[in-house]
């Protein structure tokens, strides 16, 4: 299955064993460490017995940037909702959609570090956000039964998950997050090109087009018109200024 799991700055050897118990109690292997605090396989496999084929493969990143690269669909982990509206969803209402998108690209699901989770910058890089639902008087959960509860919920949407629909001819597959981030990048430019900032917030007004984004599955094709928009934003006022295009910047739209 084309999904992992990510652990982002994990603080405690017996979490990640932890972790590793459950995804091989549900069925996954594939799991990615970002920064880790100490990384030692062979004390977290005699914490967690079993688990070498998930651990002494365990990909460990520098950064979460560099973690999600390859991933078509990223899902993060909340405890609770934050002040900045995002795409919230329990376990179990997206959990055989997430496995629609295993299918058809790499999924990540992102469980933050123990002491705060997940930040605002890491959660801009999810498309959707799962909350947990626990008793209000003790929200937070431990960092491995988290992994396990939305595992578990993975496991149950298995045996019974919708066939994939079909896809038009040209369709290029969903977008890598990278690509994604190129798209963000050349239409904040863009809109900076028009003074559409002068009034507002660029942060802000980013974070609500990745929400409006996240809630879409952009694939390559779409991914890079709107990275043309962008691009062309900029370059038009740029022309109008009598400045030269900066190299790399002239990209035509995609054709249909």
């Amino acid at each position: 299955m084309n999904l992992t799991i990510v652990l982002h700055q994990p603080q405690d050897l017996v979490n990640i064993g932890g972790v590793a118990r459950a995804m091989a109690n549900m069925g996954l292997a594939r799991l990615t460490l970002v920064d880790p605090a100490e990384f030692d396989p062979r004390r977290i496999t005699g914490i967690a017995h079993r688990t070498e084929h998930i651990v002494e493969h365990a990909h460990v990143a520098a950064t979460l940037e560099d973690a999600l690269a390859e991933a078509t669909y990223v899902v993060g982990t909340s405890a609770r909702p934050r002040t900045a509206q995002r795409n919230y969803r329990r376990p179990r209402d997206l959990a055989s959609h997430i496995l629609r998108r295993a299918r058809d690209g790499n999924v990540a699901i992102v469980f933050g570090r123990e002491d705060r989770g997940l930040s605002n910058e890491a959660l801009d890089r999810c498309h959707e956000v799962i909350v947990i639902p626990t008793s209000p008087s003790h929200a937070s959960l431990n960092l491995a039964q988290a992994v396990l509860l939305v595992a578990y919920e993975l496991f149950l949407a298995g045996a019974g998950a919708p066939a994939e629909l079909p896809t038009g001819k040209r369709s290029l597959g969903p977008a890598p997050t990278a690509e994604l981030e190129e798209m963000y990048g050349a239409l904040e430019a863009g809109l900076a090109s028009v003074d559409f900032f002068k009034a507002r917030k660029p942060e802000s007004v980013m974070r609500v087009l990745r929400t409006i984004f996240g809630r879409t599955t952009l694939d390559g094709h779409e991914a890079r018109l709107v990275r043309a928009v962008g691009y062309e934003m900029r370059n038009r006022v740029e022309r109008g200024s009598g400045a030269q295009d900066p190299p790399g910047s002239r990209e035509a739209a995609p054709s249909d």
